[in-house]
């Protein structure tokens, strides 16, 4: 009885939040473009030249990704949370924002050029995942300053997983996207695919001082 009782309420509580609507389209749409191009980001550095791709090996594409990207998606990570302990979410939204999908567009270049520079492939991978370490910032702290007040764990743990349903829903159709329209422009439509959440985090309301590193947290 309790405990059922207390299930109902918590998620009764969170989907009668202030906005709710807004709230759950700023999570799904935030990383709609990413979602889609980390789902192609490898297939395309691999698939061999006349199917579009870089044709890099399995060891180079390791290396892109799995050396150089993690290093600048944690710089990015890095950076982000001390912006943000300075100024707030509030000031930093739109940056962030703007740090995980305009940096999508060097996918558009490498579709376009196919470069064989491996230098130049490193370059615009790092630069991709460090505006996404960036970026993911604003977006985790949302979901925090979303879940604030009664059941905060649990409301959190709601936001989490429709995060999680941002990234599964549009990469369920990526794979299906590019093989009709082909790199060149599907890495346009990703870029397209960002335009909803810059639309929707103009009418998002945020506290000036959440996130903002008080005196207290420095003591």
């Amino acid at each position: 009885g309790k405990f059922i009782r207390n299930y109902v309420d918590t998620f009764a509580v969170f989907f009668k939040k202030k906005s709710i609507l807004l709230i759950l389209g700023f999570i799904l749409l935030y990383r709609f473009g990413e979602a889609q191009l980390v789902k192609l980001a490898s297939p395309f550095l691999l698939d061999p030249i006349d199917s579009g791709g870089l044709a890099l090996t399995t060891s180079q594409v390791g290396f892109v990704y799995g050396t150089v990207g993690v290093i600048a998606l944690s710089v990015g990570g890095i950076l982000g949370g001390f912006a943000a302990a300075k100024k707030g979410l509030k000031f930093w939204i739109w940056w962030m924002l703007i740090a995980i999908n305009i940096p999508n567009l060097v996918y558009v270049y490498l579709a376009f050029t196919q470069t064989t520079n491996f230098l130049l492939i490193n370059a615009a991978v790092a630069v991709e995942q460090f505006g996404y370490g960036f970026g993911f910032t604003a977006f985790i702290l949302y979901l925090i300053y979303i879940s604030e007040g009664k059941f905060k764990t649990a409301h959190y743990a709601i936001a989490t997983g429709f995060m999680a349903l941002g990234m599964m829903l549009p990469g369920m159709i990526s794979g299906w996207i590019q093989e009709h329209i082909g790199y060149q422009q599907f890495f346009i439509w990703v870029c397209i695919s960002t335009i909803p959440a810059f639309i929707i985090t103009k009418f998002i309301s945020i506290d000036p001082e959440f996130g903002k590193k008080t005196s207290e947290d420095k003591s």
